[in-house]
């Protein structure tokens, strides 16, 4: 037989239940962002090593690692940017931009 979780009976266990699974969420941000960072470096430093070897040179790795950390930082400012615009709207949240600009104001 297998296990399945019994339905909660009263809002409050709902509600308990649905904050630890928006806190599991928040945790596996968290892990995305602290792996993202040294990943892009590292593959920075990948292909800076590669080029390196490629043309005989010795500078192209700290570009490669500069780079691939910039890129990180990039996304992770990216990433938390649009997580903040989507759960409490901002000053804005009345406003629909789903469609075109007809350039007139309510």
């Amino acid at each position: 037989m297998p296990f399945n979780r019994p339905i909660p009976k009263t809002q409050q266990q709902r509600s308990k239940f649905a904050s630890s699974i928006a806190s599991l969420a928040e945790a596996e941000k968290m892990i995305q962002i602290s792996v993202l960072l040294p990943s892009s470096a590292f593959v920075g430093w990948l292909i800076g090593a590669g080029l390196d070897k490629l043309f005989h040179q010795t500078w192209i790795t700290l570009v490669g690692i500069l780079f691939g950390g910039i890129s990180g930082i990039v996304y992770v400012v990216r990433m938390v940017v649009t997580s903040g615009a989507k759960p409490g709207g901002g000053a804005g949240s009345n406003s629909d931009n789903s469609g075109p600009q007809t350039g007139t104001r309510k």
